[in-house]
Formats: C-alpha cells, structure tokens, sequence
C-alpha cells in the first residue's frame, strides 16, 4: 500500500471515528445513547430516545463522515484514494479508539461512502433500504438487503472495483448485523418505532 493510500486509510478512520449519535444525545441532555435501546450509537438507537429529529441529524451527520472521507482523499489523491478512505470511514465508525473500538453497524455511513464513489450506487441503496425498511417495519432488514443489492448494481453498471468495493462493505455491514440476522430468523427483531 502506498503512502497516499495509507494517508486516505487514516483520513478516512479519523473522520469515521466521530460518534455523532453519542455526540448529539449528549449534548440534548439524554445521557449515553449506548445505556439506551439496543446500546448502538446509530440513528436507529437515537430513534428509540423518540426524538426524531436527533435521529435524523445522527443519520445525516453518519453519513456526511463517510462522504467527506471519500470526497477528501479522492480529491487529494484519485478515485482510488476515496475508495480506500471509504472503507477507512466504515472501520472507524465501527471501531472508534475513542469509545474502545466499540462503535456502530455503519449503514449510514456506507450510504455516503456509495453515495460519493457514485451518486447513483448511493441513491440505488438508499431506495433498497426504504423498500424493505417500509415493507417489512425492520431496519436490520432494509439495511442488510441495500448491501446486498449495491455490489450488484455497481456490476450492471460495469465498475468493476467499485463492485468490489461495494462488495466489501457490504460484507463488513452484514458482519456488523451478525445479532440483528439472528432475531431476524427467529423472527424476534423489534420493528422501526417498538421495542428496544
């Protein structure tokens, strides 16, 4: 890996790391977002605090991160830079060294990361997720089939490497589901709006 990439690597993670759902709920006066719900740091959690507002700045701001990461190394440094800064946004979303490398599931955040590498891979899993989020009630749900769909999409489209890209998040998201999977097969994962 080149310097460039390692540089895009850490920009990336520094940017991914910020933990706007813990940020946000603290700052309204909520306490720790992760002694709330199911303990996550992302937008659906902040949801469940029923202040939609901050869920929706939590979501925006997630995934305003992961878009400025690509956006900044690509503009330094190529495509290939904003790639990597990419996936350097979803690690550090995930693992952030400030809350002990515990962090959130990165949906949101790989929505701006697809949304920068290629508008129209973001807006294809953006409509993925609203599909089966509103189908089903299940956010898990609508999450987990945006990921699937967005490395296929990306090879009708012919880009190859973002497919692998998009492939890899979507590998990382469905790890980071691994509980969610669970509930969702056994048919007990709580719905957008109930249960914690």
């Amino acid at each position: 890996m080149t310097a460039d990439l390692i540089l895009a690597l850490l920009i990336g993670y520094g940017l991914g790391s910020i933990p706007w759902g813990l940020v946000l709920t603290a700052a309204a006066g909520l306490g720790d977002i992760r002694r709330i719900g199911s303990g996550n740091i992302g937008a659906t959690n902040v949801l469940r605090t029923g202040r939609k507002g901050l869920a929706a700045a939590t979501l925006a701001l997630d995934a305003l991160k992961g878009a400025a990461a690509v956006g900044v190394a690509w503009w330094l440094w190529g495509r290939d830079a904003g790639l990597v800064a990419g996936a350097g946004a979803m690690l550090g979303h995930a693992f952030p060294v400030w809350l002990r490398f515990k962090g959130g599931k990165g949906v949101a955040t790989a929505f701006g990361v697809l949304l920068t590498a290629a508008w129209w891979l973001g807006l294809a899993a953006a409509a993925t997720w609203l599909a089966v989020a509103f189908a089903t009630r299940i956010s898990s749900a609508g999450a987990l089939a945006a990921a699937a769909a967005a490395p296929v999409v990306a090879l009708l489209f012919g880009d190859g490497k973002l497919a692998l890209m998009a492939l890899a998040l979507a590998l990382f998201v469905t790890y980071r589901h691994e509980a969610n999977i669970r509930r969702l097969l056994a048919g007990t994962e709580p719905r957008i709006g109930k249960g914690a």
